[in-house]
């Protein structure tokens, strides 16, 4: 299987240049602004502390993998910056924006793919582009359709119920209607989650294809060869703590050219551990 890069439409929108595809990973400039930034980021679920002071930025254009095992707090920093959680202290920042005070911009360029998969069973593929579009006070041109769909393997199931797909073409229904209003950042949470592997690296081109488009995105995930593959930087977090942000390259050279796997497990055991 092999997903298309978009096609370039006659007159693209000034915040949406034209799609050329990609082979590899270059690496985002490191002294770009940061487009998301957090500052003493803590949320609190009861006695339960989720992040615990959390200090970040992200850097337009890259693709930055945040990596943590189950109950890290990977979930809760998204969710806070896509504005589906409230910080319990501390700030987010989309663009300079706060995610709060300005939150009707914010959602507006922030695009989020969750973990789970949930789809409306009574809607059809474009249909449910439709409504999602809706969400954001968008109409979607026929053109627009299909470049999405296009893109994504899905323009011949365009006319079929959701509930009809198979586990991976759902995912990337998810994927296709966090991209109906052309995000500058994306939240892929899991993304290639319970996917077969020609799926999974079908996907890995279409990131990279978004981040030489100029999207930013946010890659969080339990593949590690994942990361390793697409990721310009790498975050850990363990606890609701950051332990380390650093670019990939140099991380792996500081390890002895090990994997990023091998340097994940001994990082994190050793946080467990208490060293």
């Amino acid at each position: 299987m092999r997903l298309e890069s978009p096609a370039v439409s006659a007159q693209p929108p000034a915040s949406a240049p034209g799609i050329a595809p990609t082979t590899g990973t270059a690496p985002a400039p490191s002294g770009a602004a940061p487009v998301v930034q957090l500052r003493g980021l803590r949320k609190r679920y009861g006695e339960v502390t989720a992040l615990g002071g959390v200090d970040l930025d992200i850097r337009a254009g890259e693709i930055f993998g945040l990596l943590g095992p189950n109950g890290a707090g990977k979930t809760t920093l998204i969710s806070i910056v896509a504005g589906l959680a409230r910080a319990s202290e501390g700030t987010a920042t989309v663009m300079g924006r706060d995610v709060v005070r300005d939150y009707r911009f914010t959602r507006r360029v922030v695009g989020l793919v969750p973990q789970e998969i949930n789809f409306d069973p009574f809607f059809t593929v474009e249909e449910a582009l439709h409504f999602q579009a809706g969400y954001f006070g968008l109409r979607l041109p026929d053109a627009r359709v299909v470049e999405i769909l296009g893109a994504l393997d899905l323009l011949q199931k365009r006319h079929v119920n959701a509930r009809a797909l198979s586990g991976g073409m759902k995912r990337r229904l998810l994927i296709a209607k966090a991209l109906v209003h052309q995000p500058k950042v994306l939240f892929l949470d899991e993304p290639t989650a319970g996917v077969d592997v020609e799926l999974r690296r079908a996907l890995w081109a279409y990131v990279r294809t978004l981040r030489a488009r100029g999207t930013t995105v946010v890659l969080t995930t339990h593949y590690l060869e994942e990361a390793e593959a697409l990721a310009d930087r790498i975050g850990i977090i363990d606890h609701g703590r950051l332990l380390l942000v650093e670019e990939k390259a140099a991380l792996l050279l500081r390890h002895g050219g090990r994997t990023l796997e091998e340097v994940y497990v001994e990082l994190v055991g050793k946080k467990q551990e208490g060293v």
